[in-house]
């Protein structure tokens, strides 16, 4: 069965990709920081008839990434479907927020390593063999800032932007191999409880995005607006 690795696994958009994929006959590895989270979510997909398992990671601790990556291939085979789409949504040592006058090295450095690095290090742990095998689909995922910034996220959409940039050119790059690169950008809030004003989406509708773009193979990117 092929296999999909979602770096950044939660009980939202993760969980809704997984589904979107397993019921597709995919088997799911999921990678995320707390066992506990990850333990409930392949319980969850299990009842849903969907193989999972669970590879903690830190994708600020680049080897624990790369180790829970090779020990997901170990485990499934060869990973046909890398995500990569962290998000923190407990407290990360050196986190905070800037507007782009109040970007520093040092409020910038750390987002740069959540968001950037890690997707760089998650990549390089399964595109050699996606080459050899001349198939493979690799996603990464930012929030709409990435290409529509806004101040108060200064040092976060610079992130996300060097993130974008660099998939778009990889996805140049791996044209005509059999290997798909593609940026999704999600310029709504997920879930219930955003601002008033702002668009919301379900990560029910979001999920399927993933898929079509696996499935189609010829697109960098997709900007949900809902």
């Amino acid at each position: 069965m092929p296999t999909l690795a979602i770096v950044g696994a939660g009980p939202g958009m993760g969980l809704a990709i997984a589904r979107t994929f397993g019921t597709r006959g995919f088997d799911v590895a999921l990678l995320a920081r707390t066992p506990q989270k990850l333990d409930d979510l392949v319980a969850q997909l299990g009842q849903e008839g969907i193989t999972a398992a669970a590879f903690p990671a830190d994708v600020l601790d680049r080897p624990s990434l790369t180790t829970a990556l090779d020990a997901a291939r170990a485990r499934f085979g060869p990973i046909d479907v890398l995500e990569y789409s962290p998000a923190p949504h407990s407290p990360v040592p050196g986190f905070t927020m800037a507007a782009p006058s109040e970007v520093t090295v040092d409020n910038l450095q750390p987002q740069i390593e959540y968001t950037f690095y890690g997707a760089v290090t998650a990549a390089r742990a399964v595109l050699p063999a996606m080459r050899a095998a001349g198939a493979g689909t690799l996603l990464f995922t930012t929030g709409g800032g990435s290409i529509d910034p806004v101040p108060m996220f200064g040092n976060v959409n610079a992130a996300g932007g060097a993130l974008r940039n660099w998939v778009l050119n990889l996805h140049n790059e791996l044209a005509g191999s059999g290997v798909l690169a593609a940026h999704v950008a999600i310029s709504t809030w997920i879930g219930e409880g955003g601002p008033e004003g702002i668009p919301s989406a379900t990560p029910e509708q979001i999920a399927p995005l993933y898929w079509d773009l696996h499935e189609r193979r010829d697109q960098a990117e997709i900007v949900f607006n809902g």
